[in-house]
């Protein structure tokens, strides 16, 4: 699990426990395809500045189940690795 830093109010997805909400910060495309992956989210609604709700996380590593836009999305964690948040407070 990753460690919050205290300084920093951006976290990625995998950083968040379940039943905690998040507005989407910005999304880290990466190298070579990181376009791909970038539109695939926004198709999917994950967008910067949209409000994203932790519904489960997988055990052993499994997917993450997010709450956006009223769909429940199932996301890999390298996925949700990749997408940033600010927690609301």
């Amino acid at each position: 699990m990753e460690k919050r830093n205290p300084k920093s109010r951006k976290l990625p997805l995998t950083a968040l426990k379940k039943g905690e909400v998040a507005t989407v910060a910005s999304i880290s495309a990466g190298h070579g395809r990181g376009g791909v992956f970038r539109k695939r989210l926004n198709d999917m609604g994950l967008t910067p500045g949209t409000k994203i709700t932790v519904v489960k996380s997988g055990p052993f590593h499994g997917p993450f189940e997010v709450l956006v836009r009223g769909s429940r999305l199932a996301l890999g964690r390298g996925m949700a690795r990749r997408i940033f948040v600010e927690i609301e407070q």
